[in-house]
């Protein structure tokens, strides 16, 4: 039976520059860094507080992600927030381009949207 998410994985064209937005702009803690020489892949593990919830990974070459038009897959991460509006302000002020702040119909919850060093967009979710 599954009990919940384990980790989401994600491939960046820059492991540095990656590295750096998680950690610095968002505020998660490196866990452990890998080189795989086998590979030319890093991977580096990464988690919010005790909980362990994003591996990067670097590979030679990957091909672009098609995000929008909205593309089959993976559509976006969503963190939760306590303050939607101070959490955006924060991360915009260190250079973050962030979308304006909405509330979802059906949830009465406020939400916005932004983006990782590759264009993943990443979701900033009230409640």
């Amino acid at each position: 039976m599954i009990r919940g998410l384990h980790h989401v994985a994600l491939i960046c064209t820059d492991i540095d520059r990656s590295r750096d937005f998680y950690t610095e702009v968002l505020g998660f803690r490196e866990v452990r860094a890998v080189y795989r020489e086998e590979r030319d892949s890093w991977k580096v593990d990464l988690a919010l507080g005790d909980t362990y919830l994003l591996e990067l990974f670097s590979f030679p070459n990957p091909p672009p992600r098609p995000s929008r038009p909205e593309a089959a897959g993976l559509r976006h991460l969503a963190f939760a927030v306590d303050d939607v509006e101070a959490e955006a302000a924060r991360i915009g002020a260190l250079g973050v381009a962030v979308e304006p702040v909405r509330t979802d119909p059906h949830t009465g919850r406020r939400f916005t949207f932004f983006a990782d060093p590759d264009g993943l967009p990443l979701e900033l979710y009230e409640g």
